[in-house]
């Protein structure tokens, strides 16, 4: 187990505009931690530890930033007259779930937030964790959109446990996905990242589809892997280590942080087949509109 350290700081904002064109719906982010204990080797976020003057290797995985103050913060951003109670996604940068959380409760603090404002959010996530949160999940879901989605790219344990070594497993991720989808919290599986000659086969995908289907999951996402300056330079060591074969293939796909556009192209239909094929048409449920305490919280 990694020697971990928790660097506490506060921060100036809780809030934060995005802009990712693979997904337009993301406009806002809540990120209470920065870096990851997860480790997971693909991060896109790892160019950000930089930012603080750490490696974007070890020192992301254990180095982590815990924004002490957020919680009030976010009370302060969301009571301005000029918010207009957009959508904020909370792990975009993190794990919002991660082993911290256990120890400073900042994402439990963001949802109890959220919840009183009638905000809508979404919550990204590979810990089983989030089940602590299922109260307040379901009261949220009672007065604005709440959606929880769980990031599995594999369900094969030699590949999950190279690319992913300190997460929960899959198995437990979909468990927990069943245990709030039951519950009447809205959940989706994002097949993310998929990465070419180890996730990407047809057999893969369809497991993935599958079990997000057989497990309560409203909807399917996908993204294909992109390798951004910070992130590349710590996944080609370990693809040359631990799956040295496919070091052509990423030498020619990864010339800059994209896989080429008719390999993601090819791969996104084989997706949006297997979802048509499994009944995980795109869920088109409207928005919920804010109820109850939202008077209570202008």
């Amino acid at each position: 187990m990694p020697q971990v350290t928790f660097e506490e700081i506060e921060c100036k904002s809780a809030l934060n505009r995005i802009n990712v064109p693979s997904m337009p719906q993301l406009r806002w982010s809540l990120n209470p931690y920065r870096g990851c204990q997860h480790a997971c080797v693909y991060c896109f976020a790892r160019g950000n530890h930089e930012f603080l003057g750490y490696d974007t290797g070890r020192d992301f995985n254990e180095r982590i930033v815990v924004k002490t103050n957020l919680v009030p913060v976010l009370k302060r951003e969301l009571r301005r007259s000029g918010w207009k109670r957009e959508a904020v996604t909370i792990g975009t940068a993190c794990d919002p779930y991660q082993q911290a959380e256990l120890k400073y409760g900042l994402t439990r603090g963001a949802l109890q937030a959220f919840a009183a404002h009638a905000n809508p959010c979404s919550i990204i996530t590979k810990s089983p964790a989030i089940e602590r949160d299922l109260s307040i999940l379901l009261e949220l879901s009672r007065v604005a959109e709440c959606t929880v989605m769980f990031s599995i790219p594999t369900l094969r344990e030699e590949i999950w446990r190279h690319i992913e070594p300190e997460t929960p497993s899959p198995a437990s991720r979909l468990e927990a996905l069943a245990k709030l989808s039951n519950a009447g919290v809205r959940c989706g599986v994002m097949l993310a990242p998929i990465i070419p000659g180890l996730t990407d086969d047809t057999e893969n995908m369809e497991a993935v589809v599958r079990a997000a289907r057989d497990n309560g999951a409203s909807f399917v996402g996908d993204n294909v892997l992109y390798l951004k300056p910070g992130t590349k330079e710590w996944f080609m060591p370990f693809l040359r280590e631990t799956y040295p074969h496919l070091l052509p293939t990423y030498e020619r796909f990864y010339k800059g942080a994209y896989a080429p556009k008719d390999y993601s192209e090819s791969v996104t239909a084989t997706v949006q087949r297997l979802r048509e094929r499994l009944g995980m048409t795109p869920d088109r449920r409207p928005a919920r509109k804010p109820v109850g305490q939202l008077q209570l919280a202008v």
